[in-house]
């Protein structure tokens, strides 16, 4: 199959996904996001355990984060049907009490790790939380953690795209981010299976004054600048990010764990998790400066890469991406392949699933 993205397509659903950061889902609240084009319903019950249900109701079909927050469940705004994690209707107004036995929401399966909310859009069955991607620089009894969201109008591949081929940053990002160098940096493409890796370094750099702040170099001190790129499928990504004297080792230099995770809202918008860590060993210093890197990341992410990214979603419509035979670069060696797997995954579920269905409608037809 060819490396490419069909906005019509359906989304690789037997994957982990992020739905929140776990500071975003509060003990007295419902939260509503819409996930794959599905609107899911975030709570925690009594005993702090995030819980995700449907966030429609089967009565009528309201919205129950409209609702009322119980403390294992929800009441629907509408008719007051209430319901638990597990997806039971709990209680019944009317009729007596009866509770009619369709009166069920759908439930996914959500693990609390790393400080987000991962959860699990396909078959309940066979999700394993040990395939959820290392994140721990996110823990924060590991790590000072300064984390934001954004919400992108363009679908998520194209924002994998723009992390996993950074050679944009001399471009977009000049005087923020990017350098004369970057587009001329040694670069190498490693892939592990499912996982692939994007090692970017540049020698001798003159960094924007930004990054000669953040990691405590004196302003135009050349230096060796690194960006190494971890993806996994669908769209989690983490990258060391540092800087140290030119001709000196990495290991006397400083360096940022950086997370970009992206989760498709639809098929052309998509939601943005992103961070820094620094080391506790750094001590109350390392979260001031976690925060001050990531507000500074915020401008050049929300006012430089979002634009581009959204124009080139008008631009591209709902065409599949690979059909409008894009040109390609050296630094689109890591996207092309993340594509590549993220379309061989999709393909292999998709066959799985036209098996149970054909299987299925054999016995229906004995």
């Amino acid at each position: 199959m060819r490396p490419g993205q069909n906005m019509k397509r359906p989304f690789l659903r037997n994957a982990w996904y992020v739905a929140a950061w776990d500071s975003e889902v509060k003990a007295d609240e419902l939260f509503q996001r819409t996930l794959l084009n599905e609107s899911v319903l975030l709570f925690r019950n009594d005993r702090g355990e995030v819980q995700a249900v449907s966030n429609r109701c089967p009565h009528r079909f309201a919205p129950l984060h409209l609702g009322k927050k119980l403390p294992n469940g929800v009441q629907c705004p509408y008719h007051g049907l209430e319901f638990d994690g597990s997806g039971q209707c709990t209680r019944n107004p009317h009729g007596g009490g009866v509770v009619p036995k369709a009166a069920q929401l759908k439930t996914y399966p959500v693990v609390e790790k790393y400080s987000l909310i991962w959860i699990w859009m396909g078959e309940a069955s066979i999700a394993d939380s040990s395939k959820i991607p290392d994140f721990s620089c996110l823990d924060p009894q590991l790590s000072h953690v300064a984390k934001r969201y954004l919400h992108v109008k363009a679908n998520y591949v194209l924002e994998t795209d723009n992390i996993l081929d950074l050679s944009h940053i001399q471009y977009l990002h000049p005087g923020t981010l990017g350098s004369s160098s970057v587009a001329d940096a040694i670069t190498s493409v490693v892939q592990e299976g499912n996982t692939v890796y994007s090692m970017r370094q540049t020698v001798g750099d003159i960094m924007p004054e930004f990054l000669y702040r953040q990691r405590r170099i004196p302003v135009g001190t050349p230096v060796d600048r690194w960006i190494d790129v971890r993806w996994d499928a669908p769209a989690h990504m983490l990258l060391d990010a540092g800087s140290v004297a030119t001709g000196k080792p990495r290991s006397e230099g400083v360096s940022n764990k950086i997370a970009h995770i992206f989760s498709p809202e639809t098929a052309s918008t998509t939601h943005y998790w992103f961070a820094v860590s620094n080391p506790l060993s750094m001590g109350d210093d390392g979260m001031q400066r976690a925060e001050d890197f990531v507000s500074g990341l915020v401008h050049p992410f929300q006012n430089e890469d979002l634009p581009m990214l959204e124009a080139q979603q008008h631009m591209i419509g709902e065409a599949d991406f690979w059909s409008l035979k894009p040109v390609l670069l050296a630094g689109d060696a890591a996207a092309v392949r993340a594509r590549r797997i993220l379309d061989k995954l999709l393909a292999d579920e998709e066959a799985t699933m036209q098996t149970i269905v054909s299987k299925s409608e054999q016995r229906f037809n004995k």
